[in-house]
């Protein structure tokens, strides 16, 4: 239903809106239809090109059958740990674990891979190694430890030390791991 309104405009404004809306339509004019042509012409051989997808994959059911292996959040199993055992290892296929009553050397302190070989020295017979620390240079010997991992020095070259470490495996017996600090040049 059309509401009926008594508003008057004046004949100036009518002749206005006439006149505006005759300007926006000659705009419209063959100016556009030129583009739409063009893109017509353009597009005409133009086809798009769909690649075919594969079949996707049967999917194959897996069956977990957990109640066969031992729960990784049981209680039993985190009171097993070597630390609540006083670090004598696992279930017993291990070795026995570090003294950790010795009273550790200096370079125990330093992780393995921020300690460098400089030099080696031999002095009276002996064979020494010369290791770089931070800033500080210390001599080592044969039995002396070494690194974060309980490692004991076995071996002194001129191009290397060898050193034996106690590492704990995942079942938290200790096991044997034998490590080596190349010599390294120093840039002057």
């Amino acid at each position: 239903m059309i509401a009926k309104t008594n508003l008057r405009l004046p004949a100036r404004s009518v002749l206005a809106v006439a006149v505006a809306t005759m300007a926006l339509a000659g705009c419209g004019g063959s100016e556009h239809q030129e583009i739409q042509r063009w893109m017509a012409d353009a597009t005409k051989d133009m086809r798009g090109k769909v690649e075919k997808i594969d079949e996707p994959k049967k999917f194959a059911p897996f069956k977990y059958e957990s109640e066969k292996q031992m729960d990784p959040f049981n209680a039993d199993k985190v009171a097993l740990l070597p630390a609540d055992r006083g670090g004598k290892g696992g279930k017993g296929g291990g070795i026995a674990g570090p003294d950790m009553t010795r009273r550790r050397e200096v370079l125990e302190s330093f992780p393995l891979e921020n300690l460098k070989m400089v030099g080696m020295l031999q002095q009276k017979g002996a064979t020494y190694g010369i290791i770089k620390a931070d800033t500080n240079l210390h001599r080592v010997k044969i039995g002396n430890y070494m690194g974060q991992n309980f490692g004991i020095i076995t071996n002194i070259t001129e191009s290397e030390i060898t050193l034996k470490e106690l590492v704990q495996d995942g079942g938290g017996d200790w096991v044997e791991r034998v490590s080596t600090l190349q010599l390294q040049e120093e840039k002057q």
